[in-house]
């Protein structure tokens, strides 16, 4: 009987330890927080899509956070037009001059720095212009003297603004029929001048991701005036009232957050062999001499 007593509470001892033990293998994953206003509006650049980074950085966000992001990503200028109006709830852009007008404005707040790469002028392996090595404003010289095609994204997104920028420094007023304007994002600006086997000016992480698509190489890169910086932004909840501020919030802290900035660090080693972008949360255009 004490036997048959010992083996009882044995057994049932071995039940409960293995009760408990499964309940810690089986638990359900703790499931994301549910925001009052699960819906957000990103207007971004088509770099950050067209490059592929999005498509990293969302689902992390999504699962971690429950919110949801619908992008639209369009130049930079329709972009910081959106927030302006109020028609988005965060921004992600990368026109540094035009988005101080936009805060100066008190449509948008908290802006930060979040990433940098640059700009990179290409064109065909044949360069009829010659301007592989060159200096950016020397290249784009010898573009208008020989009157290589250009073909200019012509849509007032950063990149547009930045090449707008270059040829002025330059002193140079690009021209029809050789500088042509295509109206579009990078991925499909970079797909017209190779079919034209002209020259163009890209974010290099787009280059870098339409590569395999085109044969346009990169002739000019390096100058300190193509850097390329992006910063994210909330739409200020206090002058338009439907902005989502709490998931804007929660898409710039996530950007900033160590995971945000270690996913943007390592996004692009394993397929091109080095990063397409540079991780900046924390730092200032000052550390960049801007």
């Amino acid at each position: 009987m004490r036997k048959n007593l010992f083996f009882l509470f044995g057994l049932l001892t071995l039940i409960l330890v293995a009760a408990g033990c499964g309940g810690k293998d089986t638990a359900a994953p703790q499931a994301p927080p549910k925001p009052a206003n699960p819906n957000i509006i990103l207007a971004t650049t088509t770099s950050t899509q067209d490059s592929g980074l999005l498509d990293v950085l969302l689902p992390v966000f999504e699962k971690k956070t429950g919110y949801k992001v619908k992008t639209v990503a369009v130049g930079t200028g329709q972009a910081l037009a959106l927030g302006e109006k109020g028609e988005a709830d965060v921004l992600l852009v990368h026109a540094p001059a035009a988005e101080k007008k936009v805060v100066a404005s008190g449509a948008a707040v908290n802006r930060q720095l979040v990433m940098h790469n640059d700009f990179v002028l290409v064109g065909p392996a044949a360069d009829a212009a010659k301007i592989k090595a060159k200096t950016t404003q020397e290249a784009l010289q010898a573009i208008a003297e020989a009157k290589a095609v250009f073909v200019s994204r012509g849509d007032d997104s950063g990149t547009h603004k930045m090449e707008v920028g270059l040829w002025k420094t330059a002193a140079l007023k690009p021209a029809a029929p050789w500088y042509q304007e295509a109206g579009a994002g990078m991925g499909q600006t970079l797909k017209i001048a190779d079919e034209k086997a002209g020259y163009t000016l890209t974010d290099r992480a787009t280059y870098l991701a339409q590569k395999k698509n085109i044969k346009l190489e990169i002739l000019v890169e390096g100058d300190a005036k193509l850097l390329n910086i992006y910063h994210v932004m909330e739409v200020n909840s206090e002058k338009f009232a439907k902005a989502n501020q709490a998931g804007a919030k929660a898409f710039r802290e996530f950007l900033l957050s160590s995971e945000g900035q270690a996913l943007i660090a390592a996004f692009g080693k394993d397929k091109y062999g080095q990063p397409l972008f540079f991780a900046d949360g924390g730092k200032t255009e000052k550390d960049f001499g801007l």
